[in-house]
């Protein structure tokens, strides 16, 4: 499995022998990634393709020292379950867009 930032289609995919087998869609906000949807295919589904790619861009978002707002539950879970990764996310923002979200609810 390889994953890999799709810039212009502002998702990272990943890879399983050659074909995109999920995909975790972004958005760009005030120098954010805002991480807001993770799809992975029924066929691909339990076999570690959604964990593998979250941990991907983690990890990519990293190394480009950036910081993340993971609107998106499973990505959220994701960092609940492995709290090396909080250090990734812009709480203040999270906040304020989960404020907004309700708000409008």
């Amino acid at each position: 499995m390889e994953t890999r930032n799709n810039r212009d289609r502002s998702r990272y995919e990943i890879v399983v022998d050659g074909a995109v087998a999920g995909f975790l869609q972004y958005t760009m906000r005030g120098g954010r990634v805002i991480l807001a949807h993770t799809e992975v295919p029924e066929a691909n589904s339990g076999k570690g393709v959604a964990t593998s790619l979250v941990r991907g861009a983690l990890d990519d978002i990293r190394q480009r020292g950036l910081y993340i707002v993971p609107v998106c539950p499973f990505v959220e879970r994701f960092i609940e379950r492995r709290p090396e990764y909080d250090d990734l996310v812009d709480h203040d923002m999270f906040d304020a867009l989960n404020s907004e979200a309700q708000r409008r609810n």
